[in-house]
């Protein structure tokens, strides 16, 4: 027996990793978050699946289904959206697994920061603008440590991911334009993948949040800030006729 943490992906159904397609359908038990995961994923699910959805369970209760699987030697899908290594809450429901002796393996999904580049067709690194990638939130019912406010990250002019804070997109803007400036361009991605559903908002700083309002976008929605979206860089070194290396010999550097 075994519980399987699937990173479901974005949305889109075919975004889920062969392996978490293959942990779904081999596994008697399925606890899905809901809130997030699109439910299409439930297709690959067994027929005779036990399926529980975890938007309306506490950790206990989780747990608890689990227990009911070990001891019926069944294995145990536990669904999250996107990656789950990010803003999962898999710590601690690992840390329970490892106190009951109950084995469990992690399965990585395609993150929706990845999904929403994906939409706005979009590379997150560009030479000679950014070379980092923040991943992110603002600080809302789960506390942000003072050390990762906003304004603190901002001052290195990376490209932001901003994850579970569009409702807050007016503080957000207003504490990224004293680093970035009022024209730095920013985007946000509703449902980034969802086939039928998936929306963007382009503007800036300045803008974006009566934009956001506009749309009506109040959650499920990636953020994303930074000087790549004007698509304006230098070309890469790797491609470049003048510039070897293990793979490519006789260009001169």
């Amino acid at each position: 027996m075994k519980v399987y943490f699937v990173g479901a992906g974005p949305g889109d159904p075919e975004l889920l990793t062969i392996k978490g397609k293959k942990a779904i359908e081999d596994s008697p038990c399925c606890i899905y978050t809901g809130s997030l995961v699109n439910k299409a994923i439930l297709q690959y699910a067994r027929q005779d699946a036990r399926i529980f959805n975890s938007a309306s369970m506490t950790l206990d209760d989780v747990i608890d289904v689990i227990k009911e699987a070990s001891d019926l030697n069944e294995n145990v899908a536990r669904i999250h959206t996107g990656d789950p290594a990010i803003y999962g809450a898999i710590q601690e429901q690992m840390q329970l697994l490892d106190a009951l002796g109950i084995q469990y393996e992690i399965i990585p999904g395609v993150s929706s920061f990845t999904a929403a580049a994906a939409a706005l067709k979009q590379e997150l690194t560009l030479p000679g603008i950014s070379q980092t990638v923040i991943i992110t939130r603002a600080q809302g019912r789960t506390p942000v440590p003072e050390k990762e406010d906003l304004k603190l990250l901002a001052q290195s002019q990376s490209t932001l991911c901003i994850f579970l804070s569009v409702q807050q997109i007016e503080n957000v803007a207003k504490d990224l334009i004293v680093s970035y400036g009022e024209d730095c361009p920013a985007a946000v991605v509703y449902k980034a993948s969802w086939e039928g559903e998936e929306s963007i908002v382009f503007g800036a700083l300045n803008n974006i949040a009566d934009k956001v309002k506009e749309h009506d976008i109040k959650k499920t929605a990636m953020i994303i800030v930074g000087r790549v979206l004007l698509k304006a860089f230098e070309r890469s070194k790797l491609y470049d006729s003048g510039f070897s290396h293990e793979y490519r010999k006789g260009a001169t550097n």
